[in-house]
């Protein structure tokens, strides 16, 4: 299959997951803060961290490049929500709401380079991989 196929197939689902996370299982957000954003992109964190790292290229549980395009550009780019958290957050700030801003931006960006890291870390036990991304497309280091 076409590898932009396997990148719309994983964005549907984790749209789809993303937004009956958010809808239907998680309580609706406070008025005043968006709790459910903040833990999808955790979640979305945790597993881009935990799958790169133990799907990796020399690592026990290698998959082909399509599966982890589809899981890590797809699914978890449909998953996360960083448009959503970007607008909440401006909202907050475009009212007055400073505080809360500021708030949401540092849970965020830090509970989710702490999800990327955990996922990492917990993938890593018992394997040799070192490393999350394999591929420019995975991740744009230059």
């Amino acid at each position: 299959m076409n590898l932009y196929l396997w990148v719309a197939l994983g964005s549907a689902i984790g749209g789809a997951l993303r937004y009956a996370l958010g809808r239907e299982m998680l309580p609706q957000h406070s008025a005043s803060f968006p709790w459910s954003t903040v833990l999808i992109n955790v979640i979305g964190s945790f597993v881009i961290g935990f799958f790169g790292t133990l799907t990796v290229s020399g690592s026990r549980f290698q998959v082909p490049e399509s599966v982890r395009i589809f899981v890590m550009i797809g699914l978890c780019g449909g998953f996360t929500t960083f448009s959503s958290f970007s607008m909440q957050t401006y909202d907050l700030l475009r009212t007055g709401a400073w505080g809360k801003a500021l708030l949401n931006m540092a849970l965020s960006v830090l509970l989710c380079l702490g999800a990327v890291a955990l996922g990492h870390v917990v993938a890593q036990q018992g394997s040799h991989a070192i490393a999350i991304a394999q591929t420019r497309e995975e991740e744009y280091t230059g």
